[in-house]
């Protein structure tokens, strides 16, 4: 997939380099505490994908309707919610680095532990 073949509105809320989640878990970076409801906006974005398509199912849909949307819903239940979320700032807010299943699954249950990954790891995030 080419930069071309992302969605408009996954190019104005999403970051503008690709990572390795891999680096990004291995970075030493503090665990902190943030509400839930401060990262549910990407519930309404379609970050994830089904069938053939990219990018062309929302969190929300998922959440509402698990029977239609059984495999993202499997690995919502499956995700393993010990780890924490990893966000990063971007274009003013809070965006998700690695954890949006875990996410999901956790919306029902109030605050949680996120790690924020400051900007200037990106370089040690790029993937190869």
């Amino acid at each position: 997939m080419t930069r071309d073949d992302i969605p408009k509105i996954i190019k104005d809320v999403g970051f503008d380099f690709d990572w390795d989640e891999s680096k990004v878990w291995a970075l030493d970076e503090p665990v902190t505490e943030m509400l839930i409801d401060e990262l549910t906006w990407h519930f309404e974005i379609p970050f994830l994908w089904e069938g053939e398509g990219v990018y062309n199912l929302k969190p929300i849909e998922v959440i509402r309707h698990p029977d239609e949307h059984k495999p993202e819903y499997d690995r919502t239940i499956a995700a393993d919610t010990s780890y924490p979320i990893d966000l990063m700032e971007n274009k003013g807010r809070w965006l998700i680095l690695d954890g949006l299943h875990r996410l999901m699954k956790l919306s029902t249950q109030g605050a949680r532990t996120v790690r924020i990954i400051p900007r200037d790891r990106v370089p040690e995030i790029l993937s190869d």
